[in-house]
């Protein structure tokens, strides 16, 4: 069985906490997760480093490397009863909205990271 591959940051709060989400919700095993955060370990994407880790990135079965929503989309579409997220982001107009929103996310993601990582910071003292 082929499976969607998974490239994420896991030096990123945010990021750990989405990839135990999906790896919960992959009851069927159809993903499978790729940390990229480690500057020695090898990436089996044909993307450099930098780029996978400012953007969400998914190698789907046939190859094809997507970012954003797309891979957002693609990636919940393999998870049970969440199909419907992969046809989400095939139609072009949702696609083009969650993208967008996805951008400004990103604006936000250092300061939440920051966030994140003081909250954990005091949680473990």
């Amino acid at each position: 069985m082929s499976r969607v591959t998974i490239f994420y940051d896991g030096a990123c709060p945010l990021c750990t906490r989405e990839i135990a989400l999906m790896r919960r919700l992959d009851r069927r095993g159809r993903l499978s997760f790729e940390d990229v955060a480690d500057p020695g370990a090898p990436v089996s994407c044909p993307i450099d480093r930098q780029t996978l880790l400012a953007r969400f990135h998914a190698r789907l079965p046939n190859g094809e490397v997507v970012q954003g929503a797309r891979a957002f989309t693609e990636a919940y579409g393999q998870v049970p009863g969440l199909g419907w997220a992969a046809l989400l982001g095939r139609f072009a107009p949702t696609r083009s909205l969650l993208d967008r929103l996805y951008g400004r996310f990103l604006r936000l993601r250092p300061r939440l990271q920051a966030l994140l990582r003081r909250r954990d910071e005091r949680h473990a003292e």
